[in-house]
């Protein structure tokens, strides 16, 4: 495993053969000007040397599974000698440029990228600051890919400094290395006037950089983020790296996180720290960056193993990796002391909500869902809800349900921890990837059970996940609790001054009357309602009778009966049973590490 180095490189290195240079001369145009030199004479043999250069875009970034098509952002491509003779080139594709270089020893490809996306995915760059993900940036060369990368960063202040996970080089001022492509997508950059404040764990070094304004208090923050490193380490039995960069952009409303083997970017609402429960939130997807460290980042299923920039990389276990992960995301706080067991339930509750809200769990098996997330999972729709599931929800819900299966036959003495361990052992430290069937078979070895029906039920197919059933032993059950009026089988919101039809549930009685979502809601029985004002009018009726829904439709006046349904459920809580055995009560506390 490449650990990450902190010295800076000697000087004494010669100038690599492929080097960017990026530089923001006037950032409130949201452009980053990069330059690329690539020394045809220290990247080819003279066997190799060709008379043309490939370069290619990405068209997606590990973590992020959508085809995002970041070469849409590049403008004013060109390409010179090293006398600055203008190259004649070509587009040959939508990310692939082919330059024409007898005899030329050198090319110099310049280009600018149009950065006003503040995701953890994408490029952002304004007064304040500049910040870049390698694949939404860089070209690559093919069949070079292996091939160290240096990045020399020009900022347009004087006081605006340079932050990432990448090492140092000495000179020239603000260059790094990346050892290869996979390394410099792996690497984001923030350039700036962000804070940075410096923490250890285990001898090891952390920064927390924090762009934007807000009510985050590092001094209150570091000591959790400190606990959460501090719980996960012992959990894999140490830290994969020397240095580690936690990047946090403070934004209005956005929220995500990205995870790198060395760092992570983080995006959360600038407001937010304040509130308990927002800051538990907080917590939580730090907890799943950082988890992400092990799984995912080095414990890789196959079809990860080794990225395809160019095209979607399938793969049927993200369930696993993004679900897993989302499971203990919930268990590391609470393991961490930042939040209590009655807070990590009140979780789990909302978690559960979610899923069976969502009618697309019994059409939509999980497996699936991780294959077709390139299509799905971000580009959702008037009926996703109905089709689909997400597999960061269900994957976690599962990956509950195999730990409470594994405690309750080993006596808490073995768990999932024991599953993820073992798949770091024998596939993470070596960044082997695994199959689904070996994923499996390591579940099994642990369990000591075979799991073939639970696969084929609750990962492979769509069948209920029985959450009672598992609970039980625990001293745990859910409880229903229904809304206090009829089902209209429809969610309304206010846009722009109008009340819209958002979603139409399937089978519900909106849909069975004819009505669509996109509908503009003006009347209930002849009456004006709004979306706020929606359920309160719905409780002047009873299951079964018929009300008349007016709407335009496509600005057409139209009016439909629609018959009421039972109320629909509300939420889900996870709560004791009625007086829990002293057997189920050790079995919380070997599961939570406490009680109710």
């Amino acid at each position: 495993m490449t650990e990450a180095r902190i010295a800076p490189i000697s000087t004494a290195i010669t100038k690599p053969a492929i080097q960017y240079t990026v530089s923001m001369p006037h950032p409130e145009s949201h452009l980053f000007e990069v330059s690329l030199c690539v020394r045809l004479e220290k990247l080819f043999s003279s066997l190799q040397k060709s008379k043309k250069l490939d370069l290619k875009m990405p068209v997606w970034t590990p973590g992020s599974y959508l085809i995002r098509e970041y070469a849409k952002h590049l403008q004013d491509f060109s390409a010179y000698s090293e006398n600055e003779r203008p190259l004649h080139w070509q587009k040959l594709s939508k990310n692939h440029w082919q330059i024409e270089t007898l005899e030329v020893s050198e090319v110099i490809v310049k280009y600018r990228i149009f950065a006003n996306e503040l995701t953890v995915r994408t490029n952002h760059l304004d007064s304040t600051h500049g910040y870049f993900n390698g694949a939404a940036l860089f070209f690559y060369i093919p069949g070079f890919e292996k091939h160290s990368i240096w990045s020399t960063i020009i900022p347009p202040k004087s006081d605006w400094q340079v932050t990432t996970s990448l090492p140092k080089i000495s000179e020239p001022q603000n260059t790094f290395e990346a050892a290869d492509f996979d390394t410099l997508v792996d690497s984001p950059f923030e350039i700036g006037t962000h804070q940075l404040y410096e923490f250890e764990v285990e001898g090891k070094k952390h920064q927390l950089a924090i762009w934007g304004k807000g009510n985050a208090k590092p001094q209150a923050l570091i000591p959790d983020l400190k606990k959460i490193v501090e719980v996960e380490a012992e959990f894999f039995g140490g830290l994969p790296y020397e240095k580690y960069l936690f990047l946090l952009h403070l934004s209005g409303t956005g929220f995500g996180g990205l995870e790198h083997k060395f760092s992570c970017s983080l995006n959360y609402p600038r407001l937010g720290f304040k509130n308990q429960e927002k800051r538990d939130r907080f917590m939580q997807l730090v907890a799943h960056e950082f988890f992400h460290l092990w799984n995912v980042k080095r414990i890789r299923p196959k079809g990860l193993e080794v990225f395809n920039y160019e095209q979607e990389n399938y793969t049927p276990v993200l369930w696993f990796c993004e679900g897993t992960t989302s499971y203990y995301d919930l268990l590391i706080p609470l393991r961490a002391g930042i939040y209590d067991v009655q807070t990590f339930l009140k979780g789990l509750g909302k978690e559960i909500t979610q899923l069976l809200k969502t009618r697309g769990r019994n059409v939509q098996p999980v497996s699936e869902a991780s294959w077709d997330a390139w299509i799905k999972l971000y580009r959702r729709d008037a009926n996703s809800n109905n089709c689909q599931i997400s597999y960061y929800l269900k994957g976690a819900m599962i990956s509950l349900l195999l730990d409470l299966l594994i405690r309750e036959k080993h006596e808490n003495q073995r768990s999932l921890d024991d599953v993820m361990r073992r798949m770091w052992e024998r596939f993470g430290k070596l960044e082997v990837g695994f199959t689904p069937k070996q994923l499996q078979s390591v579940i099994e070895e642990v369990v000591e059970l075979d799991l073939s029906d639970f696969f084929d039920k609750y990962i492979n197919a769509v069948e209920e996940l029985p959450f009672d059933e598992y609970l039980r032993p625990f001293g745990l059950t859910l409880k229903k609790e229904d809304n206090e009026w009829p089902n209209l089988g429809m969610n309304v919101i206010t846009e722009n001054g109008r009340e819209v039809i958002k979603y139409v549930e399937a089978d519900g009685p909106a849909q069975v009357a004819g009505l669509d979502a996109g509908n503009e809601l003006l009347a209930i029985d002849g009456f004006r309602v709004s979306a706020d004002k929606l359920s309160d009018r719905l409780k002047d009726y009873q299951p079964g009778e018929s009300i008349e829904v007016t709407v335009f439709h496509q600005d057409e006046l139209r009016t439909y009966k629609v018959i009421l349904a039972t109320p629909s459920p509300s939420n889900y809580q996870v709560v004791s049973v009625k007086e829990p055995t002293t057997k189920q009560k050790e079995k919380l506390a070997g599961w939570l590490g406490g009680t109710l």
